[in-house]
């Protein structure tokens, strides 16, 4: 192919091309826009999450304090037990459902990551 045909099929090329740049481009703009939203309802409902569970530990505190004739105090450190309790229930199963086995590319990704972490090369 020489002269005006390999011109016109370089430019459709060229043009099809662009087409395609500027559609993956447009993709890309949306992606990041859901991205971005999701993220920022993600941040959203962790907040109100996080609020929603403040409300019921005072509500539980409130509770106990009433139906136990409790002090603040007695009542507090009831509550905090719970949550320790809770928390080491929640820790134990957490660490059973994260043991091995590592594929050997996971163990060394995950060695680099917590000496990177702690500072020991």
């Amino acid at each position: 192919m020489t002269g005006p045909n390999f011109s016109r099929v370089t430019a459709l090329i060229t043009s099809v091309m662009d087409l395609h740049v500027r559609i993956a481009l447009q993709e890309a703009d949306k992606e990041k826009r859901r991205l971005v939203g999701g993220g920022v309802m993600l941040g959203l409902g962790l907040t109100l999450m996080t609020l929603a569970l403040v409300a019921a530990e005072l509500v539980l505190l409130l509770w106990i304090r009433e139906a136990f004739r409790l002090s603040w105090l007695q009542a507090a450190v009831a509550v905090a037990t719970i949550d320790l309790v809770l928390a080491g229930i929640s820790l134990r199963i957490g660490g059973q459902m994260l043991k091995g086995p590592y594929l050997p590319e996971t163990t060394a990704g995950l060695m680099r990551t917590t000496r990177a972490i702690t500072g020991k090369f």
